[in-house]
This record gives structure tokens, sequence and C-alpha cells, in this order.
């Protein structure tokens, strides 16, 4: 097991006072905090290789380029995805889902048939019903029940010949739970459906195999594993990806261009129009590294301490109520304390420096389920620890004591 502690000291802001307290951080499914590696990297580029890829053949944009393709042959083998032609870098996980949502719009129809899950996240939910509203095809919702899991069975009664796309979060962003989404993927696959994983937050917590998955479209963001924010990571199949029109027009996306027709790149620049953020995919490949190095089996079995941890202590607070309690779940925890409204919560303790997401976590259909306005929500990442978890409990108690 490593050292969790040591690894702290790679942190810089966890070293900042918030009201003369010391920063308790648990708001990482939000965005994780970033070492110092990575930091280096962003301010390195800048210092000693700032300039254009791909089209220059003097020595920075060489040497700028072949950066930012390692990156890319990272994220590859990280997801043993079967090309880097498979890899296309985004803005986020919101820009991967509206590319390939654009994607569908000239081959769907009225008749055919979407399926979404009640609980992703807004990002993997608006963009499928502006799809919806263009096409004429219908958006079927596969529902949750009490534990915050899947009605699996109910996706079965959904899925028809009519199905072309099923998309789903692997880990569910306000609820923490873990879709089983390779029986998911399986059973739409018999319809010969394309499958959308939204891996936002899954990546971080332990490992994703594309080619075991057999899905179509994997995507994720690189700012919740360590990395930069503004750094998306979209997988799909070649052949698919191949298929589909260009979301964004411009330079680099382009083979030829005349006024009187524009033939388009091959894979993967087909779909990364003009200057891409250089340094942060840079950056991101370097958070890569970093989690690597430290292994995601050792950051799952802490993240998994952290979590029963927690979990234990909430509930001995008078009147936690916990939403989302599937046994297969990550870091997260979803909570509300009697009839005390969650953002009074949340403000408190943030004075007392404890940092944690209040509200409805952009999956209100979540809380609609609920018949709640939102929820206090703690999420952990491997900097974590179990003293943080002890002054949480302790400000917990404080701020209920104060808005009782």
């Amino acid at each position: 097991m490593k050292d969790f502690e040591l690894i702290r000291k790679d942190f810089p802001i966890l070293e900042a006072k918030v009201n003369g307290h010391h920063l308790i951080y648990l708001d990482n499914a939000a965005t994780s905090q970033t070492p110092n590696c990575v930091i280096d990297s962003i301010s390195d580029y800048y210092k000693n290789l700032n300039s254009n890829i791909h089209r220059g053949v003097h020595f920075l944009s060489q040497k700028a380029t072949e950066k930012y393709e390692n990156t890319r042959k990272k994220f590859k083998d990280h997801l043993n995805a079967n090309s880097t032609k498979e890899i296309i870098f985004t803005s986020g996980t919101t820009h991967s889902i509206n590319l390939i949502a654009n994607g569908f719009i000239n081959s769907l129809k009225p008749g055919d048939e979407i399926i979404v899950s009640q609980l992703e996240h807004h990002s993997n939910i608006v963009p499928w019903q502006m799809l919806s509203e263009k096409t004429g095809a219908k958006m079927k919702v596969i529902p949750m029940n009490n534990l915050g899991e899947l009605d699996i069975k109910i996706y079965e009664k959904l899925l028809s010949n009519k199905t072309k796309v099923v998309f789903v979060n692997h880990v569910s962003n306000a609820l923490g739970t873990v879709n089983p989404i390779k029986k998911i993927i399986e059973k739409a696959h018999r319809y010969d459906a394309k499958v959308l994983i939204d891996g936002a937050q899954a990546v971080p917590h332990f490992h994703v195999d594309v080619t075991e998955l057999d899905v179509d479209f994997y995507v994720c963001s690189a700012h919740k594993f360590c990395g930069p924010t503004g750094v998306g990571i979209l997988y799909g199949k070649q052949r698919i990806l191949e298929e589909l029109p260009p979301y964004q027009g411009g330079g680099e996306m382009i083979d030829e261009v005349t006024f009187e027709k524009t033939t388009y790149a091959d894979l993967p620049n087909k779909f990364e129009p003009g200057t891409p953020n250089i340094a942060g995919v840079i950056a991101s490949g370097v958070a890569l590294d970093y989690i690597n190095d430290i292994g995601l089996d050792n950051i799952k079995k802490y993240e998994d301490k952290l979590l029963a941890y927690a979990t234990k202590k909430l509930k001995e607070i008078n009147g936690v109520k916990i939403y989302g309690e599937s046994e297969n779940k990550t870091s997260v925890i979803s909570f509300n304390i009697g009839d005390i409204h969650p953002y009074d919560i949340g403000s408190v303790i943030d004075n007392m420096g404890v940092a944690v997401r209040t509200g409805h976590h952009c999956a209100q259909p979540i809380m609609d389920y609920f018949k709640i306005p939102g929820t206090i929500r703690i999420s952990f990442c491997f900097y974590n620890n179990f003293e943080e978890i002890d002054i949480l409990i302790d400000s917990l108690k404080k701020a209920v004591r104060m808005l009782s």
C-alpha cells in the first residue's frame, strides 16, 4: 500500500487555510486537486516548448507535437484502445458527448428511439434531448430504485429494434453508484444499438478497458483525475468515428480546401479543429502517469476504506439520511440532515474550512426521484485522510447545533 500521507505533500493547495482553518477539500467529484508534477509540466511547456503543433517544421513545433501525440498514446494504452486514431482530445466530457450526439443528427429519424438513464448528469441528458428535438427520435428513460441503482429488467423491456443509441454513466456523480455497464452494453448490442458511456467519475477510481467492455464511445475529463481543466478524452471505435461527420470546421481537421469543396482529414484530426489546449493535453498525460504510478488498485482500496469510515461516522449523526446506498459504489456520499437545507449546512461548514458540494449536482432527475431540493455531497480522493473525515463530522455536528 502506498503512503498516502506522503502523497499529500505533492498537492500544494492542501496547505491552504480557509477562514483560519486548514482546508479540508471533499469536493473531488466536481474537480480533483493538482499535484506539483502537473503544475510544473504546464509551466515547462510555456517556458520551453510553446509552439503550435502538427504544422511546423521547426524544432519547437516538432517537440511540442511529439509530447502531444505521446499523450494520445498514453491514453490509448491506458484505456486499451486498438489505435491512437480512436483517441480524440476535446475540452471535456460535455464537449465529447455533444460531439457524438451531433454525429447522429443525420442518421436518426422519427420512430427511432434513444435510451438514457435516470442517474445521468445533465451533460448526458440535454445533448440527447436536443438531438431528439432535431430528429424526431423518442427518448426513453431507465428508472432507478431507492438504492440508487438502475432497474435492468425495465431496461431490457425498453430495448427494441427501434433503439439506436444508449447513453449511461459508468458512475453516478451524485450518488457514486457504479452501473453494470458491461451488461448494459451487451444487451444494447443485441439490437445493434450504439452505446456511449460517460466515464468522468469512473476513470479516477478504477481501471477501464474499452476493448473488454466492447463499448462504442467512452468519455472522461482530465480534471477529475488530477489533470488540468479544459481537456477531455473521447474514445470511439475507429469504424464508427470514420462514419460520423465532423462536429466543427476549421484548420487541422481538413485534407484539402477549395471554395467548391472541402475534404476532411483522417482520424483523429477530423474531430480536432483549430489549435488545441496543447499544454493541458500534455499535462493530462503527466496526471495519468501520476495516478498510474500510485496504482489504481491501491487508490481503489484506500478510497473504499475512506468511504466505509465516513459512512459509518455519518450514520452516527442523528437525522442523517444517505441517498444512494448501492453495494457497488465509489467514494461519494450524498446525504441530508433532518429538514435543514443542504445549502445552509454547506455554508456553515465552509466557514470552518470544509469544502463540500451542495445542491442537485447537475442531476435534477435524481433529486426529483427522492423528492428533495438537493443534497450535501462529499467525495473523496486518494489524498484525503481519516483525520479530515473526523473534522468533517465535528463540523457537521456544530452546523446542526447552529441551524436547529
